[in-house]
Protein backbone atom coordinates (compact mmCIF):
# COMPACT_ATOMS: atom_id res chain seq x y z
CA UNK A 1 0.00 0.00 0.00
CA UNK A 2 1.23 3.20 -1.40
CA UNK A 3 0.19 6.31 0.87
CA UNK A 4 1.13 9.60 2.20
CA UNK A 5 2.78 9.30 5.31
CA UNK A 6 3.44 13.55 5.75
CA UNK A 7 5.76 12.64 8.84
CA UNK A 8 8.02 10.18 6.90
CA UNK A 9 9.50 10.95 3.81
CA UNK A 10 8.55 8.28 0.88
CA UNK A 11 11.51 7.58 -0.04
CA UNK A 12 12.17 6.13 3.68
CA UNK A 13 8.81 4.42 3.75
CA UNK A 14 9.55 2.56 0.43
CA UNK A 15 12.93 1.21 1.72
CA UNK A 16 11.21 -0.12 5.08
CA UNK A 17 8.03 -1.19 2.77
CA UNK A 18 10.88 -3.55 0.79
CA UNK A 19 12.28 -4.88 3.67
CA UNK A 20 8.94 -5.86 5.35
CA UNK A 21 6.94 -6.96 2.64
CA UNK A 22 8.66 -9.95 1.52
CA UNK A 23 8.05 -11.62 4.74
CA UNK A 24 4.94 -14.05 5.00
CA UNK A 25 1.29 -12.39 5.79
CA UNK A 26 3.18 -9.07 6.41
CA UNK A 27 1.12 -6.13 5.95
CA UNK A 28 1.21 -2.39 6.17
CA UNK A 29 -0.70 0.19 7.51
CA UNK A 30 -1.00 3.67 8.23
CA UNK A 31 -0.26 3.83 12.27
CA UNK A 32 -1.49 6.84 14.36
CA UNK A 33 2.28 8.40 13.96
CA UNK A 34 3.99 7.26 11.02
CA UNK A 35 3.76 3.56 9.15
CA UNK A 36 4.15 0.32 10.55
CA UNK A 37 4.39 -3.24 9.22
CA UNK A 38 2.30 -5.97 11.05
CA UNK A 39 1.65 -10.04 11.12
CA UNK A 40 -1.60 -11.32 12.21
CA UNK A 41 -2.24 -7.88 13.62
CA UNK A 42 0.98 -7.50 15.45
CA UNK A 43 3.19 -4.83 14.65
CA UNK A 44 6.87 -5.73 14.02
CA UNK A 45 8.07 -2.59 12.19
CA UNK A 46 6.78 0.83 12.70
CA UNK A 47 8.77 3.93 11.25
CA UNK A 48 8.16 7.29 12.21
CA UNK A 49 9.37 11.23 12.69
CA UNK A 50 9.87 12.86 15.72
CA UNK A 51 10.04 16.86 15.51
CA UNK A 52 9.57 19.58 18.17
CA UNK A 53 9.84 16.31 20.95
CA UNK A 54 7.13 14.53 19.57
CA UNK A 55 5.52 12.23 20.02
CA UNK A 56 7.58 12.56 23.23
CA UNK A 57 8.37 8.75 24.34
CA UNK A 58 10.16 8.25 21.14
CA UNK A 59 11.94 12.20 21.47
CA UNK A 60 13.17 10.95 25.06
CA UNK A 61 13.66 7.67 23.92
CA UNK A 62 15.87 7.98 20.88
CA UNK A 63 17.27 11.09 22.89
CA UNK A 64 16.56 13.74 20.30
CA UNK A 65 13.84 16.41 20.06
CA UNK A 66 14.65 15.79 16.11
CA UNK A 67 13.72 16.15 13.36
CA UNK A 68 14.78 12.27 13.33
CA UNK A 69 13.35 9.54 11.70
CA UNK A 70 13.37 6.57 13.87
CA UNK A 71 11.91 2.83 13.41
CA UNK A 72 10.84 0.76 16.21
CA UNK A 73 11.43 -3.12 16.06
CA UNK A 74 11.43 -6.24 18.48
CA UNK A 75 14.62 -7.89 19.65
CA UNK A 76 15.40 -10.78 21.86
CA UNK A 77 18.29 -13.10 23.66
CA UNK A 78 21.69 -11.56 23.54
CA UNK A 79 21.18 -9.15 20.43
CA UNK A 80 18.87 -7.23 23.15
CA UNK A 81 21.73 -6.99 25.61
CA UNK A 82 23.99 -5.63 22.73
CA UNK A 83 21.80 -3.25 21.05
CA UNK A 84 20.95 -1.60 25.13
CA UNK A 85 24.44 -0.77 25.18
CA UNK A 86 25.88 -0.46 21.76
CA UNK A 87 24.00 3.23 21.82
CA UNK A 88 23.78 5.67 18.59
CA UNK A 89 21.78 4.94 16.15
CA UNK A 90 20.51 2.35 18.71
CA UNK A 91 17.88 2.95 21.24
CA UNK A 92 16.06 1.15 23.95
CA UNK A 93 12.24 2.29 23.67
CA UNK A 94 10.87 2.93 27.24
CA UNK A 95 7.27 0.54 26.61
CA UNK A 96 7.70 -3.64 25.83
CA UNK A 97 10.54 -5.36 27.26
CA UNK A 98 11.71 -6.21 23.90
CA UNK A 99 11.31 -2.83 21.73
CA UNK A 100 14.43 -1.37 20.48
CA UNK A 101 14.77 1.77 18.13
CA UNK A 102 16.97 2.98 15.56
CA UNK A 103 17.31 6.62 14.26
CA UNK A 104 17.49 6.71 10.11
CA UNK A 105 19.84 8.40 8.68
CA UNK A 106 22.36 8.98 5.99
CA UNK A 107 24.68 6.23 7.74
CA UNK A 108 21.75 3.74 8.10
CA UNK A 109 22.92 0.35 7.45
CA UNK A 110 20.25 -1.16 5.61
CA UNK A 111 20.62 -4.56 5.14
CA UNK A 112 21.64 -4.53 8.90
CA UNK A 113 17.86 -3.11 9.08
CA UNK A 114 16.71 -5.68 6.95
CA UNK A 115 18.12 -8.50 9.40
CA UNK A 116 16.60 -6.57 12.20
CA UNK A 117 13.27 -6.62 10.74
CA UNK A 118 12.92 -10.22 10.02
CA UNK A 119 14.42 -11.18 13.85
CA UNK A 120 11.58 -8.99 14.63
CA UNK A 121 8.87 -10.55 12.46
CA UNK A 122 10.23 -14.09 13.84
CA UNK A 123 9.43 -12.78 17.42
CA UNK A 124 6.22 -11.82 16.35
CA UNK A 125 4.56 -14.43 13.53
CA UNK A 126 2.95 -17.68 14.35
CA UNK A 127 6.01 -20.79 14.28
CA UNK A 128 4.44 -22.01 10.83
CA UNK A 129 5.05 -18.72 9.23
CA UNK A 130 8.31 -18.33 10.65
CA UNK A 131 9.64 -21.52 9.18
CA UNK A 132 8.88 -20.01 6.03
CA UNK A 133 11.66 -17.21 6.36
CA UNK A 134 15.29 -17.15 5.50
CA UNK A 135 16.24 -15.73 8.76
CA UNK A 136 19.92 -13.98 9.22
CA UNK A 137 22.89 -15.83 10.67
CA UNK A 138 23.03 -14.71 14.35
Amino acid sequence: MAGDYADVPEDVVARVRALCLRLPDAYEEKAWAGVRWMVRKRTFAHVLGVEDGNPRAYARAAGSAGPVLVVTFRVQGPELEALRHVGHPFFVARWGRDVVGMVIDDGTDWDDLGDLVTESYCVMAPQKLVALVDRPEP
